[in-house]
């Protein structure tokens, strides 16, 4: 009965389609979304203290694994997006995506439940888990986003900037949920001593696995209902089914890669694939074994070589000056996004060692966990997003409203002034000193304000710009530059500094661990072996040539990255206005 309803809508259904401000399917993606968003924050807010805590993983390693996971989630959009746009649709990408993910993140729960029996056999089923929560992430990220997309006809594509920005407001409600659940009973702390339980991460995890089950049933329950055209036509069926009204007037129904392309995008992605990982690792062949030096070494340079030669593909499909340009458009701003990413994901490795190791998170009495501080974001988001909303259409009415580039400049410049804040606030903290929760928490404020000018802007650009016959795969595009930001990320996470637990640590074996840092002590075999043994660091990072040394230095990084990156992409604001064509 509902999948009649939906293909033959009554009279007066279509007229409260018509009339209501955004149509319902919105909320079904809305709630969809949001559960799928509670899966992954709260798994995302205890991933890296269960390897360091519960695997042994090191803190740098933990980085570094972390940037890669993130990364290749945000990489198989690209390969979910183009099965979905060629094969299977949207809706069923969707559900198969759900239903991984679910899968995943139960297997997590096996790991963090079997660990102290083997400790070998916990970390394969984690890598397992992670391997099959990154497919499913990919079949799943891109096509609900094109589908958010496919509710708007042509005449009211103007609505996306505040439809996708409801809709991120939904992704950042199952955040706040995850993050505030998933630590609440998987990151538990002895209140008297302060020894964290390494074995309650598995319930974080069985949290996470329920919540991306009930977002996959709702989806399925209701899309027949509501996912649909403002006709009645089912939204993100198989392409074989889709009819000339899906697309626009004179605009080709299927992308089509010449047998020459594909050669060429292939040989691009090999030689590109070399050249990162030289730069990388300094390295051509595959001598290293190490954990750190394989993500770095072969995921990273994946992740470059891939978004690269797949913008060639795309481009060579293009089939005019228009879209070439609008095309042009969605690789430039995703470019400069990646710097974007490379600061924001600093929540779940070194801002969350640092709420571990060197913040006092003392809220009236209470001692939050540190895997729990990320929560904030989510609330800001929940607070913000409307009123953010309701900014861009008054602009928009008043004829004022910055062009989707210049607000992604924006977001750029807001979350580089977060990290200047933060930078001086570290600045004299010396190894024992603790920061004020009240840093994190307007840190966090003010990466948010940064993030709804940036984000869900993007995702919006991309609904206006993308051609119908690839716009999952080009959504896969635009979360590409997610996935290099957040293999970026990784990177730089890695250079954290020591904090002030790493000095106690020292001081329980009998060494001052700033001499060591600053070269004054040359340490004995059995003092190296300790230090290996409690993930001491020999020496100070380094980064681009510069040694990192304290707090201040590396919050300085993200200053510096996202600054620039600001003002460029501001100044290119006006010629990529031109480059949309009448897109805004």
């Amino acid at each position: 009965m509902d999948n009649i309803e939906a293909i033959s809508p009554k009279p007066d259904e279509l007229v409260e389609n018509k009339n209501s401000r955004h149509p319902k399917g919105l909320w079904v993606l809305f709630g969809t979304e949001m559960w799928e968003r509670f899966n992954f924050y709260g798994m995302r807010a205890l991933l890296t203290l269960f390897m360091v805590n519960s695997l042994l993983i090191k803190e740098a390693d933990a980085a570094i694994i972390y940037g890669g996971f993130l990364a290749l989630c945000y990489l198989t959009p690209l390969l979910g997006g183009f099965i979905a746009d060629k094969y299977i649709g949207n809706r069923f990408a969707i559900i198969v995506g759900g239903s991984l993910m679910a899968i995943g993140q139960f297997l997590l729960f096996i790991s963090a439940s079997t660990f102290s029996a083997d400790i070998g056999s916990a970390k394969l089923i984690m890598w397992l888990a992670l391997f099959v929560i990154i497919f499913g992430n990919g079949f799943f990220k891109p096509n609900i986003s094109s589908m958010v997309g496919s509710l708007y006809p042509k005449q009211e594509k103007s609505k996306l900037d505040s439809a996708f920005t409801i809709f991120y407001m939904g992704i950042n409600i199952g955040a706040f949920l995850g993050q505030f659940i998933c630590p609440y009973v998987g990151d538990v702390k002895d209140a008297t001593t302060g020894v964290r339980d390494i074995f309650a991460f598995k319930w974080g995890f069985l949290a996470a696995s329920i919540a991306m089950l009930i977002g996959t049933v709702t989806f399925f329950i209701l899309k027949n209902k509501y996912v649909v055209t403002p006709e009645g036509r089912p939204i993100g069926g198989l392409p074989k089914n889709n009819s000339n009204a899906d697309f626009e007037e004179g605009e080709s129904q299927t992308a089509k890669f010449s047998g020459m392309s594909l050669g060429i995008t292939v040989a691009i992605f090999a030689v590109l694939f070399f050249v990162f990982r030289y730069l990388l690792v300094g390295e051509l062949g595959f001598n290293s074994m190490e954990m750190g030096q394989m993500i770095k070494g072969i995921i990273y340079p994946f992740i470059y070589a891939a978004g690269i030669s797949l913008a060639f593909l795309i481009m060579t499909s293009a089939e005019n000056k228009v879209e070439r340009h609008r095309i042009w458009v969605i690789y430039i701003v995703s470019f400069f996004i990646i710097f974007f990413w490379a600061a924001f994901e600093q929540a779940g490795s070194s801002l969350t060692f640092i709420a571990d190791n060197q913040t006092d998170r003392n809220i009236f009495g209470w001692n939050m966990p540190p895997s729990m501080v990320q929560i904030f974001n989510g609330i800001f988001v929940v607070i913000l997003a409307f009123p953010f909303s309701l900014m861009w259409d008054k602009l928009r009415a008043n004829g004022k409203e910055p062009v989707s580039p210049l607000k992604q400049a924006i977001g750029l410049a807001v979350i580089a002034l977060s990290y200047f804040i933060i930078a001086h606030n570290v600045k004299d903290l010396g190894n024992s000193g603790l920061l004020a929760i009240k840093w994190l928490m307007l840190l966090y404020f003010i990466q948010t304000c940064g993030e709804l000018c940036l984000s869900p802007i993007g995702l919006s650009l991309v609904g206006k710009l993308a051609p119908k016959r690839f716009a999952s795969l080009l959504y896969g595009v635009f979360f590409i530059s997610n996935a290099a930001g957040y293999a970026l990320a990784g990177s730089l996470g890695a250079l954290i500094p020591a904090t002030g637990d790493k000095f106690k640590k020292a001081q329980e074996i009998g060494v001052n661990l700033q001499d060591v840092l600053d070269k004054k002590v040359t340490l004995t075999a059995d003092q190296v072996a300790a230090f290996e043994k409690a993930q001491l660091p020999l020496h100070n990072p380094t980064f681009v040539g510069f040694e990192i040394h304290n707090l201040f230095e590396f919050f300085m990084v993200f200053v510096v990255l996202c600054g620039i990156a600001s003002v460029i992409l501001g100044l290119l604001s006006p010629v990529l206005k031109k480059m949309m064509h009448g897109v805004n």
